[in-house]
């Protein structure tokens, strides 16, 4: 037996730790609003500032904010093991997702300097800027540039709805850091995240293995017909592009049925216009998106989907533009992580199964350049960006032990 396969997080402390955290950007229904680079987005990075630093670690921060609290190892020269999640959240969202992965990261640097473990390998815990996506598009937007996915001038570009880039809003909280953003190796990845799904909590799993992140396809859809008055204009005559929509939609949800268990399809924006109670829509705007694991069934779904927003359009007598906007292939997590992963939940005994990530995640873009893992954890009911978002004390403490023996399997020994 080795002598650390005692080892174990605090989970008090952990949980305190979350509670403390949730304080910034509280929600008077119980949840947290702390979009990207506002004050309250600041206010959260200086307080795990704060604690990593009071962890003894050394902080440095990119050009792009992104925070790496760094844990020495014996090797100075040798790569890292990067562990983290990010910090903002969406408008409404939940009090775990993102900075558990962050804190619980944290928590694995405060479990070894208790037990006075040394790594070969330093150990990055990350908080990685906008993830979520909700106040500057694309989501995921600075692990992607860390990862080569994007190019750093393109991310600081990125405006909000009020037009402020996000390079000026990096400025206006003070984290234009001064570390270049990537091209250094790193050794591996972990990142520990709340399901946001049901898979767990209803299979009696208190730990997800996550194997892969699903492929996704993004697109803007416009049907135009023609405006017409809704007394005057007999249904056969009628252009009706909200008509059409509805008819997408239904084709779109089944689309995501015909691909169980693993596809998803969702129309998630819809705007009709001229949006006028007795008008017959000349026109409607909406959003689709279709997801899956395996790249075929992905291209097997877009092709349907074109297939289908043609025909509807022709027999509705409307036009119709397809623009995909973004393009993510399936991710494979990386075997000798996902090994390390199962492992710890089988040596710590943790009920645990094998799961697919339904959601993007900064974890699938850093597999482009390093062999990464997931930790998933329940969360109740299955609800995430959502106010009433919840997962269990036990259940952090349950995750962050598997963090900790994964990340410690990996830079144990350079």
């Amino acid at each position: 037996m080795r002598r650390d396969d005692g080892l174990r997080v605090d989970g008090a402390r952990l949980w305190a730790s979350l509670e403390r955290m949730a304080e910034i950007g509280a929600t008077p229904k119980g949840g947290v609003c702390r979009l990207a680079l506002t004050d309250d987005d600041r206010r959260a990075r200086d307080r795990f500032v704060d604690w990593a630093r009071d962890a003894g670690c050394v902080v440095r921060v990119d050009a792009i904010g992104n925070i790496f609290a760094r844990r020495a190892g014996r090797d100075p020269h040798a790569a890292p093991v990067l562990t983290g999640s990010h910090a903002d959240t969406q408008p409404t969202g939940g009090r775990y997702d993102g900075i558990y992965g962050v804190l619980g990261g944290l928590e694995v640097v405060r479990a070894l300097n208790d037990a006075g473990v040394e790594t070969a390998r330093p150990i990055d815990v990350v908080v990685w800027t906008n993830e979520e996506g909700s106040r500057f598009a694309p989501p995921m937007i600075a692990s992607g540039v860390f990862a080569g996915v994007y190019s750093l001038d393109y991310a600081l570009s990125r405006a909000d709805a009020s037009g402020v880039t996000l390079g000026d809003a990096l400025a206006q909280i003070g984290y234009v850091g001064d570390a270049p953003v990537g091209g250094a190796p790193v050794h591996a990845a972990y990142e520990l995240h709340i399901e946001q799904g049901a898979i767990l909590e209803r299979g009696g799993h208190a730990i997800g293995v996550v194997t892969a992140g699903q492929g996704q396809r993004w697109y803007e859809a416009t049907l135009t017909g023609v405006d017409a008055h809704a007394g005057t204009t007999p249904m056969a005559l009628r252009r009706d592009a909200l008509v059409g929509a509805a008819r997408m939609i239904d084709f779109v949800d089944a689309l995501g049925r015909r691909h169980a268990p693993h596809g998803r399809a969702t129309v998630g924006r819809i705007d009709a216009r001229p949006n006028s109670r007795n008008t017959v829509p000349g026109a409607c705007f909406f959003t689709i998106e279709c997801r899956h694991p395996d790249a075929s069934a992905l291209a097997d779904m877009d092709t349907a989907l074109r297939e289908a927003l043609a025909r509807i359009a022709e027999s509705s007598g409307l036009d119709a533009q397809l623009e995909p906007i973004a393009d993510y292939a399936p991710v494979p997590f990386a075997p000798a992580c996902v090994a390390a992963v199962r492992d710890a939940a089988a040596a710590l005994g943790l009920p645990h199964a094998d799961i697919v990530s339904g959601a993007g995640h900064d974890a699938c873009h850093l597999a482009r350049i390093a062999p990464t893992g997931m930790i998933f954890v329940p969360c109740v009911g299955g609800l995430s960006h959502n106010e009433a978002e919840a997962i269990t004390a036990e259940w952090a403490e349950a995750g962050a032990n598997v963090l900790l023996h994964a990340v410690l399997a990996s830079a144990r020994d350079a």
